[in-house]
């Protein structure tokens, strides 16, 4: 019952605007029956006024038809606006909400995530405000004008049916042939834009080592399959919508041939054969125009089917009752843990403990799963077995937004947003000028803040134009901002001179002083000096843990081969490296 209801989100979207819609299709009959005005204008004219000769009656029908298409020009324009802020309803619901999923699919998966969820939104909402979904309003009173038809004479209505049942198939005919080509096409172009988005990620070291011309070669190659692929379809699309014109036309004339045949056999009146013309071309053209208007249909059909596919693999969180401020206490219960997505386990059993204002060092080789590790710690990674507690609840119990500002996570790879430096400092909530200030001084960046042209007013691009060092001091103000009880640091030193580094430890300092639980991942002696703990990791498992002096001292008496110095292979077991004089400093 649940999956049933969150694989119909979006149709749950479309049904509430379903008095909008049944309105169009009250404002759609009105329209179609004033389309029938033309023509009983036209017979009125030919069997009434020219057999009469009367200029009276053709005035009086003239300024009737002239109030009626008026009447139909404004519901025309009225059901037109209409679909347009139905659609605009439709992405002002929805768009928070796939905007959610996105952001959670990237976490789940652990990749990351283009814009096409929001922009097939912009598909589906450019067709239900566009001529495409008229048609469908239309389609249903096809019936009426050939029972219209009927009505003038058997013959002609029987000619008029079989005329639009072949059109009919021609339409089907061409959802068959097209829809694959253009559903290939749209993922190709996808996949095409990703390609592109990476690219423009990787921008310099493209250029710094000439890859530009082999990356644009794979761009090209798949630029050139897309382009490929739409060309077939619309090739055979448009041949279709030739074919099916020409059809109409030729209907519209031998129609005429037909009609002219009655009035010689004095079974049809003029004006009814003109009027039989008219109708029959009103009755064709809502098909007509679904083969014209079937390319975006069926774009807008895969555009759905993408949006319904996302907004059943992350289906809306359920709300959590509120949990008091924590106080840093976290445990790891037997953890284990793999990258999302992924089967084979990058994190095995790890259980440790750390009480309120407890410094952990987590050191290790490469890819002994440090990281991994930090993002399992703060509930970014899902865990397969065993359980991540803070202040004794599962970390997955608690309201993210309610917990985010209890949390400082400060990542390897720093990115900073759009934005002046004092809203990403502030992380993007309400502006706090003395927190933000204070969290600057904490993390050293202060000083430099001031020296930029505008200060914290400064207006920053996802970091352009800032050194790696500075988006690193600038990643930790962030992490640092407000009143933070569990601080995490992955490599937080990567990027910092020696001044950057006296400020870090001046940070670690304060944060020791206020009581904060702080984790640091690192590969330098320095950093970890000041930690109560150690947990050296290694292939994903724990294999020491506990008083720094003590994991220490179990790594310095390891037997050392007869061809590595001590600290070298201390180095070698822990992943831990000298830099700036550490070689000279104690552990």
């Amino acid at each position: 019952m649940v999956e049933k209801r969150e694989a119909s989100e979006l149709r749950h979207a479309l049904h509430a605007c379903r008095d909008s819609f049944a309105s169009v299709g009250l404002f759609s009959l009105f329209v179609n029956l004033l389309m029938l005005v033309p023509a009983i204008y036209m017979l009125q004219v030919y069997d009434r006024v020219l057999t009469t000769l009367s200029g009276e009656t053709l005035l009086m029908l003239t300024l009737v038809v002239i109030f009626l298409f008026a009447i139909m020009g404004l519901l025309e324009l009225v059901r037109y606006r209409m679909l347009v802020r139905i659609g605009n309803r439709l992405d002002l619901r929805l768009g928070t909400r796939l905007y959610q999923a996105m952001f959670q699919r990237s976490l789940i998966t652990g990749s990351r995530q283009s814009a096409q969820p929001l922009s097939d939104l912009a598909t589906l909402r450019q067709f239900l405000a566009g001529n495409g979904l008229l048609v469908f309003f239309d389609a249903p009173w096809v019936p009426v004008y050939l029972a219209v038809l009927f009505l003038f004479h058997p013959w002609l209505g029987l000619f008029a049916t079989l005329a639009g049942l072949l059109l009919l198939v021609l339409t089907v005919v061409g959802e068959k042939i097209t829809q694959p080509l253009l559903s290939e096409a749209a993922a190709e172009q996808i996949h095409t834009n990703e390609l592109v988005d990476a690219n423009l990620r990787n921008a310099e070291a493209l250029h710094a080592m000439g890859m530009l011309p082999d990356i644009l070669a794979r761009w090209s190659q798949s630029h050139r399959r897309c382009l490929a692929g739409q060309s077939r379809a619309s090739d055979r699309g448009e041949t279709l919508a030739t074919a099916a014109r020409v059809l109409r036309l030729l209907a519209q004339s031998l129609i005429l041939g037909l009609g002219a045949w009655l009035v010689l056999r004095a079974e049809l009146t003029p004006g009814t054969m003109i009027a039989g013309s008219i109708v029959m071309g009103r009755a064709l053209a809502p098909i007509d125009r679904m083969i014209g208007t079937w390319k975006g249909c069926i774009a807008a059909r895969s555009a759905y089917r993408r949006l319904e596919e996302l907004l059943l693999q992350v289906p809306v969180e359920s709300e959590r009752m509120p949990l008091p401020k924590p106080k840093g206490e976290l445990r790891l219960e037997g953890v284990t843990a793999t990258v999302p997505g992924g089967r084979i386990p990058v994190l095995r059993s790890i259980q440790f403990e750390l009480a309120s204002g407890e410094h952990l060092g987590i050191i290790g080789p490469s890819a002994a799963g440090k990281s991994s590790l930090a993002r399992v710690m703060l509930g970014i990674w899902p865990v397969l077995s065993g359980t991540v507690r803070l202040d004794g609840a599962d970390i997955t119990s608690w309201s993210r937004d309610a917990l985010g500002p209890f949390i400082g996570y400060l990542p390897q790879d720093i990115e900073l947003f759009d934005g002046t430096i004092a809203e990403n400092i502030a992380r993007f909530g309400d502006l706090d000028s003395s927190r933000v200030v204070t969290a600057a001084r904490k993390a050293g960046v202060h000083e430099m803040i001031l020296s930029l042209g505008d200060g914290y007013d400064t207006v920053i691009a996802s970091g352009s134009g800032l050194s790696g060092g500075q988006r690193q001091r600038l990643g930790l103000a962030r992490a640092l901002y407000g009143d933070p009880v569990l601080v995490l640091l992955d490599e937080p030193n990567a990027n910092l001179d020696d001044r950057g580094e006296q400020a870090l430890a001046a940070a670690m300092a304060a944060l020791k002083r206020e009581g904060v639980t702080l984790c640091v991942i690192s590969h330098r002696i320095s950093v970890l000096k000041d930690m109560d703990r150690l947990l050296l990791l290694r292939d994903g498992e724990v294999q020491l843990f506990g008083a720094r002096d003590e994991v220490m001292a179990r790594l310095t008496v390891k037997p050392v081969p007869a061809t590595a110095t001590a600290r070298t292979h201390m180095a070698a077991m822990t992943g831990l490296a000298g830099g700036r004089g550490d070689n000279e400093q104690r552990a």
